[in-house]
């Protein structure tokens, strides 16, 4: 069992963050359950690269002086699964927002869906989704997004290493993506969906390896305030 000179000098906390958690409530939890244990004022804790509420899967987070590793994780390249819904897509890119346009997918064959994706791998650039928590000029994008104001989103160099089709059941197409820091699987989703002369969103994401770390051995943060804690 970890003492609390051992979360004070630094622990790596791998998380599997379930559905509709923030990465910010997964941080919470934690943090609570560990300054309850070890009755402590406060701790520094945080995660290395947030997973919007509705992606599952691998959290890295850092506490007490490994804080000062997050930027070091943050770089590492990163693997995600996941399920591409053709023939409609979302403002958000995702289903955070409803489908609000339709297109057809009749052209669409499984072997054009394989070719496809050699188009995405590599060095590309994409456009962040309006929906999302980057800022311009102070302002962070969904802010704009849910004015209905319109804003020109520079592209971002991002790189595909690789990019699998794993089943496809027509609207649906099921991938597993490893990529570099930055890259947003929303905007994959979106692009490959337009790729296809049809739309697309993303219809879920899990998250499975940051680096060499795996979602496998990873814990539902409230296993982890129940084991740390004792309670059944």
């Amino acid at each position: 069992m970890k003492t609390k000179e051992d979360f004070l000098n630094g622990q790596v906390l791998l998380i599997d963050k379930p559905l509709g958690w923030s990465s910010f409530q997964a941080v919470n939890k934690l943090k609570w359950a560990i300054r309850k244990k070890f009755q402590l004022k406060k701790i520094k804790i945080g995660h290395a690269g947030t997973l919007d509420p509705l992606a599952t899967g691998l959290l890295i987070i850092c506490a007490g002086k490994f804080t000062k590793r997050i930027p070091e994780f943050q770089g590492l390249v990163k693997e995600y699964t996941g399920t591409i819904t053709l023939g409609g897509s979302t403002p958000s890119y995702d289903l955070e927002t409803e489908v609000d346009t339709t297109y057809p997918t009749a052209h669409i064959t499984e072997a054009l869906i394989h070719k496809t994706t050699e188009r995405f791998l590599g060095d590309i650039q994409q456009a962040p989704p309006i929906f999302s928590a980057l800022k311009k000029d102070g302002k962070r994008l969904y802010e704009y997004a849910r004015e209905g104001k319109e804003v020109e989103i520079k592209k971002r160099d991002v790189r595909i290493l690789e990019f699998e089709i794993t089943a496809v059941q027509l609207p649906e197409v099921r991938f597993r993506i490893v990529c570099s820091k930055g890259t947003y699987i929303r905007s994959i989703a979106h692009d490959f969906g337009l790729a296809l002369d049809s739309g697309g969103h993303l219809s879920a994401l899990r998250r499975t390896k940051i680096g060499d770390y795996n979602v496998d051995i990873a814990l539902d943060p409230e296993v982890f305030e129940k084991q740390l804690l004792g309670v059944e």
